[in-house]
């Protein structure tokens, strides 16, 4: 399950009692129950949503400007001015949310803490429609990883087994589909492709 199927079967949860910010993703996030104006829980939220998902973000914090400073010092490949679904908005009202869909003017996102009148402090878990000039930036974790990643990956692993024999007739015979040429390793991936290397370095 994706972080945004995750996060579709949230919509409809509100903090309780109203005002409180006293809702699960922050006793999750907290590890204890939390309350007052000191708690805002959009970041939480996509968080926890992630975490439930399997596929944890890699720095934990409930602050939607740390988030997006974490990636652009550390995984600026990760961040995109333009949006696909799964990836983690951030707006330049200090709010945030995991995109659903998009139109060329609008992005519509599963947000926490939000409602139809108040925009970044509302309360609820629901559907949002968002003009798009409001984002700062796509932050996409979730679903891909670049191809230099995986050469990484699979470099580490190869450095401690030979490489099988079939390897090297996967290559041609991806070169010959024309998948990929063999001299681009920072190209993106497709998560099935990468799924299919993953299981055939696993169990070759």
């Amino acid at each position: 399950m994706t972080a945004l199927e995750v996060a579709r079967g949230e919509i409809g949860v509100f903090e309780s009692p109203p005002g409180s910010n006293e809702v699960k993703y922050n006793d999750w996030y907290y590890l204890r129950r939390v309350s007052g104006d000191a708690y805002p829980w959009c970041m939480a939220f996509v968080q926890w949503c992630f975490y439930m998902s399997g596929e944890p973000l890699p720095y934990k914090t409930a602050s939607c400007s740390t988030l997006l400073r974490w990636f652009r010092q550390n995984a600026p490949q990760r961040i995109n001015s333009s949006p696909a679904p799964g990836d983690i908005a951030i707006f330049s009202f200090g709010h945030t949310g995991i995109v659903e869909s998009f139109t060329d003017r609008t992005v519509t996102c599963i947000e926490g803490n939000t409602s139809p009148s108040d925009r970044s402090n509302g309360g609820e878990v629901m559907r949002a429609a968002r003009r798009i000039t409001d984002v700062t930036a796509f932050i996409r974790w979730e679903e891909i990883l670049t191809g230099e990643e995986i050469y990484k990956r699979l470099s580490e692993y190869l450095s401690q087994k030979p490489a099988p024999e079939w390897a090297g007739e996967e290559l041609e015979e991806a070169k010959s589909l024309g998948i990929t040429d063999g001299t681009a390793p920072e190209m993106f991936a497709t998560r099935a492709q990468a799924a299919i290397m993953v299981k055939r370095a696993v169990t070759g």
